[in-house]
């Protein structure tokens, strides 16, 4: 009792009489009534900024399909789309318009009030106080009156001109139009669920996670390109080159130079050294992006991924025989290479190499860095261990991140939980201990953490390992964000023959498609197979060859659409939105993205909520729940004395 009377004391410096806790009480009840706030999903974004913002800031679609709904009767398609696209980019929409001179006090005034009309549907859901939160403070007051005056009123007719009329006399109309495109924005999507993979093949995920800070209410569950980029960051040489192989594969050099100040000039310089007859023709970049700040020679950039490829051959060599627990002996070719007649002894068989010049590899240590390759990954690292910008995203994404998330009765993870043959849980013997299902979810999530935050001056050995164990998580058979059993980055790049590349899923692909599996999931984590989803990326669903995201008779939702540029031809389509509201959950299919175009995508409501959901209904209605409890025992404690109220302030 003395222990729940200290944090009633404690919560009285908040609510300090019996008046103020019986207000909150009040607005916590109403907040419970209202509509549930509409969360978003996406799925590994990739690095492809220009979709994921075009994403975020048209809602999937949803600012389209409400314009329709609020102007289709009264607006032709194209003043429509107009409308969308200035609520999308209202700077670069109001910049254009300027140059085509097209811009006047009247259209000011007809654009500012069907914004407000769309700022008030996509505000109904929320209360008045919440709205006013997200509202530029700058236009706070008129923003808020224009928002809840019913203009048709003959007493409010005229203020609520005059408050248009003021802000265009005053030529802080366009600065008044981007805050109501704001606001739309961040009160259509309430949260933000990111299911993994920010990083890799697109040009720009310094871009991605720059918005995402902007965002009010995000979470990730981290992706094992992630993972890679995580290990980079805590100075793993092998998720150092990595990245960087990827990177110059996918001529993503502005995301390293301009995003993340690393200096590739000492790679560049150290590939047309050793390589410069070389013509690497296995090594040719994909060019689906072009570099704004820092183009590079394709050429070069061929020689620069061979570079970087041979030294990350070596450094995993050197992990993984560090590591006799990961059982990755099969990923170690180096020394199974004939450097004299250019083939390879692959387990039995011998096959003829598609590239055969080795000119750092000792023979007779294959997985030791050449001296001047050593110097390189010591420049290397120092550039990501000192880029104050990506350790400042890096931590953000540990901040904002976990291995799974559990959300409105919803189960959220990148790729799986892994499965034996058999549909078991895989058990995985550690150091710590043996683990499986969500207990290794967490002890990996927990080692993760070591590696970023863990001091290497009290624990040298163990942090050593945690950050090794970033690499694993990338491409480890049983790792739950990578759920294969190999990286066939070798094969890919050397042997012709295409069975030897093919990566198999983990079983837990094959058996998460049944419904029993994924009530065995929900039973694992606690969560009501009657009402719970698992939300997975990951995987690329080929919608071209007839698959479908949702899978299990409901219960399993596969996000992974391809909104990567790379994916395109494979799935057929250009990256899906998951969309929880009140009423429904969604999909969203998007078409590849044409910039100024119409991108709205096609919406399918995949499943009806038995009724309308409210705020109770969720995770954050418990804990406003609970908080009206204690506010009520607080309330209880200042009418029996038992806590005496502070004296009103006078002023």
């Amino acid at each position: 009792m003395t222990r729940d009377l200290d944090y009633l004391k404690l919560l009285g410096h908040e609510f300090p009489d019996a008046a103020s806790c019986a207000a909150e009480i009040i607005n916590l009840s109403a907040i419970l009534g209202l509509p549930k706030g509409n969360e978003y999903f996406f799925s590994d974004i990739h690095g492809e900024y220009r979709s994921f913002i075009h994403l975020l800031r048209s809602a999937s679609g949803v600012v389209r399909a409400r314009i329709r709904e609020v102007f289709g009767n009264y607006m032709s398609e194209a003043d429509q789309l107009a409308l969308a696209n200035l609520i999308y980019y209202p700077t670069e929409t109001l910049a254009r318009m300027h140059r085509e001179k097209t811009v006047t006090d009247e259209w000011y005034r007809i654009t500012i009030h069907q914004l407000v009309i769309v700022c008030r549907m996509a505000g109904s859901k929320f209360t008045r106080s919440k709205v006013r939160k997200e509202i530029s403070q700058t236009f706070a007051y008129a923003i808020d009156e224009l928002l809840h005056i019913d203009e048709t009123e003959p007493n409010k007719k005229l203020y609520y001109q005059e408050i248009i009329g003021a802000v265009i006399a005053t030529e802080a109309a366009e600065d008044f139009i981007v805050a109501l495109c704001d606001l739309v924005h961040s009160l259509l999507i309430d949260s933000l669920h990111i299911i993994g993979d920010l990083f890799d093949r697109g040009p720009r995920a310094d871009y991605v996670v720059d918005e995402l800070m902007k965002f009010h209410d995000v979470d990730l569950q981290w992706g094992n390109h992630d993972a890679s980029w995580m290990g980079a960051a805590c100075g793993n040489g092998a998720c150092i080159a990595t990245v960087l192989r990827i990177a110059t594969s996918y001529n993503s050099f502005d995301v390293l130079e301009d995003g993340y100040g690393i200096n590739l000039r000492p790679l560049s310089m150290f590939a047309a050294d050793v390589y410069g007859d070389d013509p690497c023709t296995c090594f040719k970049p994909h060019l689906l992006d072009k570099n704004e700040y820092d183009s590079v020679d394709p050429e070069l950039a061929a020689k620069m991924t061979k570079a970087i490829t041979i030294i990350e051959l070596k450094l995993e060599g050197q992990l993984i025989k560090r590591h006799p627990e990961y059982n990755q002996d099969d990923r170690l070719m180096l020394h199974r290479i004939d450097y004299e007649k250019g083939t390879i002894d692959y387990f039995g068989t011998t096959y003829p190499l598609k590239d055969t010049n080795f000119p750092t590899v000792d023979p007779a240590d294959p997985y030791a860095l050449s001296p001047q390759e050593a110097a390189l990954m010591e420049t290397l690292t120092y550039s990501f261990l000192h880029s104050n910008r990506l350790q400042r995203h890096i931590r953000y994404i540990y901040s904002h991140g976990s291995m799974y998330k559990i959300c409105n009765g919803n189960l959220l993870f990148h790729g799986c939980i892994p499965m034996d043959e058999d549909g078991n849980f895989i058990v995985w013997q550690t150091a710590d201990g043996a683990f499986s299902g969500k207990a290794l979810m967490d002890y990996l999530e927990g080692r993760i953490v070591d590696a970023y935050f863990l001091d290497s001056d009290e624990a040298p050995e163990r942090k050593q390992d945690a950050v090794d164990l970033l690499w694993y998580l990338w491409s480890g058979p049983i790792s739950p964000l990578f759920g294969k059993d190999k990286m066939a980055t070798f094969e890919h790049i050397f042997i012709e023959e295409p069975s030897l590349s093919v990566e198999h899923y983990n079983a837990y692909y094959r058996f998460s498609h049944e419904p029993e599996t994924c009530d065995r999931i929900f039973a694992e984590f606690g969560i009501d197979p009657a009402r719970g989803h698992i939300i997975n990326g990951h995987v690329p669903v080929k919608v071209a060859k007839g698959e479908k995201p949702v899978k299990a008779n409901g219960k399993l939702y596969v996000i992974d659409g391809g909104l990567s540029k790379a994916y395109h031809k494979k799935t057929g389509i250009a990256g899906y939105t998951l969309m929880f509201g009140s009423r429904s959950i969604a999909l969203a299919e998007h078409r590849e993205f044409v910039e100024g175009g119409e991108n709205s995508p096609e919406l399918q409501v995949t499943e009806t909520m038995p009724h309308r959901l409210l705020v109770r209904d969720t995770d954050q209605g418990k804990v406003i729940e609970r908080n009206i409890e204690d506010l009520k025992e607080l309330l209880d404690c200042y009418r029996q004395g038992l806590i005496k109220e502070e004296a009103k302030r006078r002023g």
